[in-house]
């Protein structure tokens, strides 16, 4: 008999009921135990769900009310010193501090910091490691969950982030230490863990160590061995777990480790399965990950039977299927899609619906293909339809991207004629202020668009609207004392699906939320087709905007690579070639804002550090065309006019290079949660433009203080020099409130009037 198993099921619940309870919890509306009781519910429904599909376990320890690595991080005790952890159980407003700098109850601080999940855009809360770091058995949350399983009936099998990889993805804090000599102190831990599961009647448990896809250092190499023989006489058995790309260089080390079983991913890693196959030892069973669990796109279910079935010659029973990676990348359920398109529906499969595929797959394997012809059948029809339609195509498109010049990818002038051109034209002072885009989306701002779109308001009301929350944001501002100004942003519900809604080869679904971090959801559009723009998309409300102040003010888009990575996207031509297609997009209406009058434009790209492939061999062709893609978008216009980008919550130390070749006028970037610790990437590289390192955290509602933002800002001129440097947040203002916006960005202007009255050499 073939197991069939999945990763991990998205936790936020088809309704998005995570998100309700835990905001309602933070909010004080709602008591503790509420929150406690909808995570409950969830885990029975999701749970329910894979036992009916015929799933041979149910997966415990993938929900979580904010992130699987701060919950490791509680349940290993490696608590910051600054949330003054009492010791014993860490609770949930502890656990909160960490993620968000406050909670219900307890000291407000500074949260832990939040990066990229390897390259996806799921954002996971850094471990923060000390010297004399320990740690202990301090949080029991996965042991409830696996017993109500159980007591559900239940064969369950838990996940745990692997020792490994938690070590890897932490970073050490408070001196100069190696992160993998902690390794000895939380060994003793994890065999804790993993002995009172196996007292609970746990068989298999799930290790994921999704590093060993990583070019890791030779010593991080070797320690793999080294840890799993410390874990081998553990009463469960191990399966090791890893995804997004290949093993590669460490095929031999995974399949050697003295373990029962390894996972690996197919989507990513398709040319691997010969090398595992031929290394892995006999006694070992392989879980093949054939569905790919971070697209939406139907499997195709012919191809992925005929790799099993090479597999299963080989294997027997030790042939275990899965999809790549947890379905958490994945929307919940396509039957809740009751808007979308029909013929696209028929192409795509949400995280239930590959479940459904998985058994389908183990039928046809141990039954033959004729067992489940009607499921096999639909899914040749699907893909014979979506290959032939005349919706995916545009020759028009394909000419224009053919006939590119190498021109059009350049500014007319280099950084430093445009500059003196731009500061003649704008007139800022040293240290201008700014923000990144968007202001708080309120509950004003929020009904007008629902009711827009379901026709309860007319298009010119709705417009009058989102002009006075427009207006508001402007005055604001003004008040407040930045220096360049944005319009806030009201009219849009995301950053990528708002350009996507007006671009073709775009479609949407009305339920296809997916966790971006905490309980901050996203709903990608799908590219399904060539990507054109039929007319302007932001002109009109940046116009508007820019007639109610005499200060600059920024015209704001999103870039080619962002949208690419914040959606789901078509897999039937290179990537590179979709995002050429939205880059030129995105150039027509860079110019049309220019040619309106706007003096500044920005053109984020928060999600170019996180495309960056995981080998190292296989990036320079990513950021080639990555940077290409931005060059086009932003470089159709005069010298005066400023290009802006801004990228956040990533590590850019081994890009700066091609961050540099971006050539935007000013770039503003994530630094508060780190402490300016990104700005050490430029310590070595002498930057060459404009930047805005963040000055405070907008993702904690905790308001920091003038001297708070100014020792930043003076850790950051000890890098850069001032007539560089720009001040600002990290990120955009849409997911806080009015109230704390105003109190920082009061402080953020004092902080830059200090600035500009304290000369660096005063600090020596």
């Amino acid at each position: 008999m073939t197991t069939v198993h999945i990763l991990g099921f998205p936790r936020i619940g088809a309704g998005r009921e995570l998100k309700t309870a835990v905001e309602s919890y933070w909010k004080g509306e709602s008591p503790r135990a509420e929150l406690v009781q909808t995570g409950r519910e969830l885990r029975a429904r999701h749970w329910r769900q894979q036992r009916d599909v015929g799933l041979d376990f149910v997966t415990a320890g993938d929900f979580s009310f904010y992130d699987q690595v701060l919950d490791m991080s509680a349940t290993l005790g490696a608590v910051p010193p600054r949330f003054e952890w009492p010791g014993g159980d860490v609770d949930l407003d502890t656990y909160f501090r960490m993620a968000r700098g406050t909670a219900p109850s307890g000291k407000a601080t500074h949260a832990c910091e939040m990066t990229k999940w390897f390259d996806t855009n799921y954002h996971y809360i850094v471990p923060e490691f000390q010297p004399d770091q320990g740690f202990c058995l301090a949080s029991h949350r996965l042991f409830d969950e696996v017993a109500e399983a159980k007591a559900l009936g239940y064969r369950v099998k838990p996940a745990l982030v692997g020792p490994l990889t938690y070590l890897w993805l932490g970073k050490a804090k408070g001196g100069d230490f190696d992160r993998l000599d902690l390794l000895d102190r939380l060994l003793p831990v994890y065999r804790e863990i993993l002995a009172r599961l196996g007292a609970m009647g746990v068989a298999w448990v799930q290790v994921d160590e999704p590093a060993l896809v990583l070019d890791l250092p030779e010593k991080w190499r070797a320690a793999y061995t080294r840890t799993y023989e410390a874990l081998r006489d553990t009463p469960v058995k191990l399966l090791i777990v890893t995804y997004f790309e290949s093993l590669g260089a460490n095929i031999a080390i995974a399949c050697r480790l003295p373990v029962a079983g390894l996972h690996i991913d197919l989507a990513r890693g398709a040319s691997q399965l010969d090398a595992v196959l031929a290394e892995l030892p006999t006694n070992k069973i392989l879980s093949l990950g054939v569905i790919d669990g971070r697209n939406i796109w139907r499997v195709d279910l012919d191809h992925a039977l005929a790799i099993l079935r090479r597999a299963a010659d080989v294997l027997g029973e030790r042939l275990w299927l899965a999809p790549s990676c947890s379905l958490l990348h994945v929307p919940v359920d396509l039957e809740r899609e009751d808007k979308l398109d029909a013929e696209l529906k028929y192409w795509l499969a949400f995280a239930t619906q590959k479940m459904n595929e998985l058994s389908v797959l183990k039928a046809a394997l141990e039954n033959g293909a004729n067992s489940v012809l009607e499921e096999m059948e639909a899914v040749r029809a699907a893909r014979r339809t979506r290959l032939s339609s005349v919706r995916i195509r545009n020759p028009r498109v394909r000419q224009r991207a053919a006939s590119l010049a190498a021109k059009d990818e350049h500014r007319t002038s280099p950084f430093a004629q445009r500059h003196a051109a731009q500061q003649q034209r704008l007139k800022l002072p040293p240290y201008p202020t700014t923000t990144i885009g968007s202001f708080p989306q309120t509950a004003d701002i929020r009904a007008p668009r629902r009711d827009f779109k379901a026709g309860r308001l007319s298009e010119a009301q709705y417009k009058e609207k989102m002009c006075a929350e427009i207006a508001l944001a402007v005055s604001k501002q003004e008040q407040i004392g930045l220096d360049v100004l944005v319009h806030g942003e009201a009219e849009r519900n995301d950053m990528v699906e708002y350009f996507g809604e007006q671009l073709e080869g775009f479609a949407f679904t009305r339920h296809g939320w997916v966790q971006s971090y905490g309980s901050r959801y996203v709903k990608p559009p799908i590219v399904y087709g060539d990507v054109s723009r039929p007319g302007p998309m932001t002109v009109e409300w940046a116009v508007y905007a820019q007639s109610l102040t005499r200060k600059p003010m920024k015209g704001m888009l999103t870039g080619p690579v962002t949208i690419l990575q914040w959606s789901f996207v078509r897999d039937d031509q290179p990537r590179a070639d979709t995002a050429l297609q939205i880059a030129l997009a995105i150039r027509d209406e860079v110019r049309d804002l220019e040619a309106a009058g706007i003096k500044i434009i920005q053109i984020d790209e928060p999600a170019l550090r996180e495309g960056l492939p995981l080998r190292a061999a296989d990036r320079p062709v990513y950021l080639a065309w990555a940077v290409r893609a931005f060059r086009i978008a932003a470089s159709g216009v005069r010298d005066d006019t400023q290009t802006h980008t801004h990228m956040c919550y990533a590590e850019f130390n081994d890009i700066i290079e091609a961050v540099a070749a971006m050539d935007a006028d000013v770039i503003t970037i994530e630094t508060s949660r780190s402490d300016m610790e990104l700005l050490d990437a430029f310590v070595n590289f002498k930057y060459p433009n404009e930047i805005g390192p963040g000055v405070y955290d907008i993702h904690s509602p905790r308001v920091p203080d003038t001297d708070e933002m100014v020792r930043l800002m003076r850790k950051a001129r000890r890098v850069l020099p001032p007539e560089q440097l720009w001040v600002n947040p990290d990120c955009g203002l849409k997911t806080r409130g009015w109230p704390e916006v105003e109190a920082a960005l009061a402080n953020m202007v004092a902080a830059a009037r200090v600035l500009r009255t304290a000369p660096p050499q005063a600090e020596n």
